[in-house]
């Protein structure tokens, strides 16, 4: 049997019992020793650090040479992205393309032909985009002038023997290229023929046409496309070029 607690004789009353003092937890625990351990690691790691500066320190030259071989692959590397711009830039001006060439090509390749080209005369940025609901735009780039330009290319496998270009081609682009892709100079570009209706179209809603005869003297030579062209906007910003 378990002893009785004594009452107290004024109350009547038992006194409260005592509570055992807690020990910590485990949680509290845990953490400590957390502590304890990233403070042993970051005293190993400084006494590292230190041992690796002083030895270095003392050998001083190993730094030396590294440097060298670090700055000797850095100019290496440097000088060999220089010479690649430099071909490419050479490769981009010698750009050329025969319409026989171009007929061969399959339509994807045929825009990526325009791209180069775009690229070739200083557009940078210049870019193929045609695909699926591309709408009306194949090729997109912005010219030294500033002009934004948006070209629809048409390729026809047998050239002058395939399809005409006919004005419900322009009238996709003439509905798309300024009010959708912000487009300065709207073009189609076709190594075919183009209708006459679609021509006076074009001249209307002051869209380019680039028919197979235009096409054949721009591929083929080193003038940009804008100098074959006729009425044009002025440049956005003035530059070495204006």
């Amino acid at each position: 049997m378990s002893a009785r607690v004594p009452r107290n004789r004024a109350t009547g009353r038992r006194p409260p019992a005592r509570r055992r003092p807690r020990r910590p937890g485990r949680r509290r625990q845990r953490a400590e020793d957390r502590l304890i351990g990233l403070l042993i690691a970051a005293v190993l790691g400084v006494g590292l650090v230190v041992i690796v500066v002083n030895w270095l320190l003392a050998h001083w030259w190993i730094l030396a040479v590294v440097a060298v071989l670090a700055g000797s692959a850095g100019g290496a590397w440097l000088y060999q992205k220089q010479q690649r711009a430099r071909w490419e830039a050479v490769r981009a001006r010698g750009l050329r393309y025969g319409l026989a060439q171009l007929d061969t090509l399959h339509h994807a390749r045929f825009e990526d032909a325009v791209r180069d080209l775009m690229h070739r005369d200083g557009c940078r940025d210049a870019v193929r985009v045609g695909g699926g609901g591309d709408l009306g735009a194949d090729v997109k780039a912005t010219d030294p002038y500033g002009r934004r330009w948006v070209i629809q290319c048409k390729h026809r496998r047998d050239g002058l023997g395939g399809s005409a270009v006919g004005t419900p081609d322009l009238q996709v682009l003439n509905g798309t290229a300024r009010q959708v892709h912000g487009a300065d100079v709207a073009v189609i570009v076709t190594n075919g023929r183009v209708t006459a209706p679609a021509v006076a179209f074009a001249e209307q809603q002051r869209l380019h046409v680039v028919d197979r005869h235009i096409l054949g003297a721009w591929a083929s030579g080193s003038r940009p496309l804008w100098e074959l062209l006729r009425a044009f906007p002025p440049p956005r910003r003035p530059t070495a070029l204006s």
